[in-house]
């Protein structure tokens, strides 16, 4: 998995994946201490993720296992919101 920001929305007038519910977000991906790395890519939102919250992503393959998304050409997907990252015992990253 992938740890990233989201920066922004994707917005296409035209697509060609039918997914009822899903949005696109622009995502820079990071460090676990929320560092951005100025490396972006768009996922598939289902868990409805907000404007600079810290997200897990599923690239690839993985990204085509859920219900939603198996056989479509989707790949990217946000799998999850963080609240929080331990390192070490210690709290490197907390919403």
């Amino acid at each position: 998995m992938i740890l990233g920001k989201v920066v922004g929305t994707i917005t296409s007038s035209t697509n060609s994946i039918d997914i009822s519910g899903g949005r696109y977000l622009l995502i820079n991906k990071c460090d676990q201490k929320g560092k951005l790395n100025n490396d972006f890519l768009v996922a598939l939102d289902l868990v409805s993720a907000g404007k600079d919250e810290m997200v897990m992503i599923s690239e690839s393959t993985s990204a085509r296992e859920t219900q939603t998304t198996k056989n479509k050409a989707v790949d990217a997907i946000i799998v999850g919101i963080i609240d929080m990252i331990d390192e070490s015992d210690k709290v490197v990253y907390k919403k």
